[in-house]
């Protein structure tokens, strides 16, 4: 009931569906007048033939005759009724058959149909919506953040400029909302004072138009935008933006921190205030042919390994772990320990390796640019159009695919392949046919879409990053707030409060790894936070501590050690 009367609303205030709404009713009462005139004519021809009815048998046989259901009860003897009958017949079928079905369908039914889309997409959210995220665009990062959200608890919805869009996201199982992305007015009936986070990833200068519309609503509400260009990211931030995304500058700065080259050195992906996150490569040190527990790393340096990086997943540390070529470590420390890390093992290499970069778009650039600020290989584009790689001396024009071109870019030497189009299907047959012709190139390449991540790792990479789940894992990040941290690779940092279970016992003794797969890389109490506690520290009565681990695995140590709901409040908080 409260559906038809939000519909019947819809298209009594719309002007067109009241001025169709009144020509139907115009034509029902020409109906009604023909009705009434030939029922007075059947009266007048039945008495030149000497018959008399009632009114209402007039009443009925025009009706008979003009829906064409002819029962033959009442007949007309002369010629005159007969032409009479004919005229009523075809009077029926061009009124009741062809004119009123088409008026009722193109004004009436086609009009409550659009009402019933309408109501599938709101212009306006309920006053008690509150803590949701906003996002101005459906693409490629929003498919992989919506996912996250739910699963976090967090409700959103997509603001739509349009009817069309916003029910074709309906159709798809997405909640979504129509409203003008540079109107107030929308903002306010999406009740932005209530909403947790807004999200913007359309044109920069659509960007920059939401976020100041947006900011001047609700001064202390995160806004993160995306920005193409540094110029972009500039007016955005003026406008009030919390938080600015270069996805593809984040992109080439993961690729090029992936490399397998002979640089020992710890780069940092992550931080929670003193404890960072670091990655570091194995290639070309004295850890090679070792394993973790003959590296004697935690010992040497005081930081902690955490895992080590398999074809782009995380692998858990065990201490008879082979360290090989290839092997990326994943270490959590200070920044002394870090320091203390890389003086500790330092690069073998007399000469430096050579990477290759298949595509000069944003994210190629990107990636040759942090190549060169970290000055541990020398680097070659290979790209097709001339204007976009202009500004770089060795970039070698043409296509990837051709021997020539591979000939002149001297790919026989390059140790690594990065593949950075931006498009999946592209990167796919690129990486099967670099694969196909050597087997031993380390091959790193992005993809848009997460589900094709799976498809580029079957093709040969060694390596995959997704340029949504990154986008992603940045919003998300923000949302949850300095003590969280979710990896570009899906694993996650975490805190949570000492379980009253676990409260005074070793670690060693509770074994988290086998029992949740989740790690302890810091144990907080009263302020003072320390860094990867040993096997035998024991855990404080109360406190935090911080988890490092999958998704599923915080999942998996929630269900084992279930938070109070003292401790669930402040956790959402």
């Amino acid at each position: 009931m409260k559906a038809l009367v939000s519909v019947i609303a819809s298209i009594v205030g719309d002007r067109a569906s009241r001025a169709n709404l009144k020509a139907l009713l115009n034509l029902l009462l020409i109906l009604l007048g023909l009705v009434t005139v030939f029922s007075v004519l059947f009266h007048v021809i039945m008495l030149m033939e000497g018959r008399t009815h009632s009114w209402m048998t007039g009443f009925y046989w025009t009706c008979t005759v003009m829906t064409t259901l002819g029962f033959g009860d009442i007949t007309f003897t002369s010629d005159l009724g007969r032409m009479f009958s004919v005229v009523v017949l075809v009077t029926g079928v061009i009124f009741l058959l062809v004119l009123l079905p088409f008026t009722f369908i193109e004004f009436f039914y086609a009009p409550w149909m659009r009402a019933q889309a309408m109501a599938k997409a709101p212009r306006e959210l309920p006053k008690e919506t509150q803590n949701h995220v906003l996002l101005t665009c459906y693409d490629a990062v929003a498919s992989s953040l919506i996912p996250m959200l739910e699963k976090y608890g967090h409700s959103y919805v997509v603001l739509c400029p349009t009817v069309s869009e916003a029910l074709e996201l309906d159709e798809r199982g997405i909640r979504a909302a129509v409203g003008e992305l540079d109107d107030p007015e929308t903002y306010r009936k999406m009740r932005i004072e209530q909403a947790a986070m807004l999200v913007t990833t359309r044109g920069d200068m659509v960007n920059a138009s939401v976020t100041f519309t947006a900011r001047e609503l609700a001064p202390h509400l995160p806004i993160v935008a995306s920005a193409q260009t540094q110029s972009s990211r500039d007016v955005l931030e003026l406008a009030g933006a919390t938080h600015v995304l270069r996805l593809e500058e984040i992109m080439g700065n993961t690729l090029a921190r992936r490399v397998s080259i002979r640089d020992s050195d710890a780069h940092v992906i992550g931080k929670l205030d003193d404890l960072l996150i670091a990655e570091a490569a194995a290639a070309g040190t004295a850890l090679v042919g070792g394993t973790l527990a003959s590296s004697q790393i935690r010992a040497r340096t005081g930081i902690s390994v955490i895992g080590t990086w398999n074809r782009g997943a995380l692998q858990p540390a065990e201490a008879q772990q082979p360290i090989m070529e290839e092997t990326v470590l994943f270490v959590a420390g200070t920044r002394v320990q870090l320091d203390k890390f890389n003086s500790s093992f330092t690069s073998l290499a007399s000469e430096k390796p050579r990477v290759l970069i298949v595509g000069g778009g944003k994210v190629g650039r990107a990636t040759y640019r942090a190549l060169r600020e970290l000055d541990i290989c020398t680097t070659t584009i290979i790209e097709k159009s001339p204007e976009r790689v202009q500004s770089i001396p060795e970039a070698i024009i043409g296509d990837a695919t051709e021997m020539e071109v591979l000939k002149r870019a001297d790919a026989r030497s390059a140790s690594t392949l990065i593949i950075t189009t931006h498009d999946d299907d592209t990167n796919v047959a690129l990486t099967i046919f670099f694969r196909r012709l050597r087997s031993n190139w380390q091959i790193l390449t992005r993809s848009t879409l997460d589900r094709n991540v799976s498809t580029l790792l079957r093709a040969g990479a060694d390596l995959v990053l997704s340029y949504a789940s990154m986008g992603a894992n940045t919003i998300l990040n923000v949302l949850r707030g300095s003590d969280c941290l979710l990896l570009a690779e899906g694993v996650n940092i975490f805190p949570v409060s000492i379980p009253a279970a676990m409260a005074g016992q070793k670690l060693s003794d509770l074994d988290l790894r086998s029992l949740t797969g989740c790690t302890v890389i810091a144990v907080e109490e009263h302020g003072r936070r320390v860094v990867n506690p040993p096997a035998e520290y024991c855990l404080p009565d109360s406190g935090r501590m911080f988890l490092i681990g999958t998704m599923t695995a915080e999942e998996q140590f929630l269900k084992a050690f279930p938070p109070t709901m003292s401790q669930g409040r402040k956790r959402r908080k």
